[in-house]
């Protein structure tokens, strides 16, 4: 399970990432989650970037940049006459987290 640092981190890679402090001890857990990626760039400077898995978390908890998408898609679903609600948001992140353990 992310802590609260680990995840302010993960959405300040999302929004601002030429901002972020690359020696934050939070980077090496979110490394070892596969939640983000670092790029080495000229003069050994750092760049983070989210891994797919690192932009889902943040989308099921609707800090992505894509914010209301769930609503608007459940909007979509109950418009075209679907009975079958979208997944609970805590399920999918459930289910993202599971994923992001570290793997043994």
């Amino acid at each position: 399970m992310l802590s609260p640092h680990e995840f302010a981190t993960l959405m300040l890679i999302r929004h601002a990432p030429d901002q972020l402090d690359t020696t934050r001890a939070e980077i090496d857990a979110l490394l070892e989650r596969q939640l983000i990626m670092l790029e080495h760039r000229a003069h050994g400077h750092r760049r983070v970037h989210l891994t797919p898995r690192g932009r889902a978390l943040l989308d099921v908890f609707g800090s992505g940049s894509h914010g209301g998408t769930r609503v608007r898609a459940r909007e979509r679903s109950h418009d075209a006459g679907y009975a079958q609600a979208a997944s609970p948001p805590v399920v999918a992140a459930a289910d993202t987290m599971r994923d992001a353990q570290p793997q043994t």
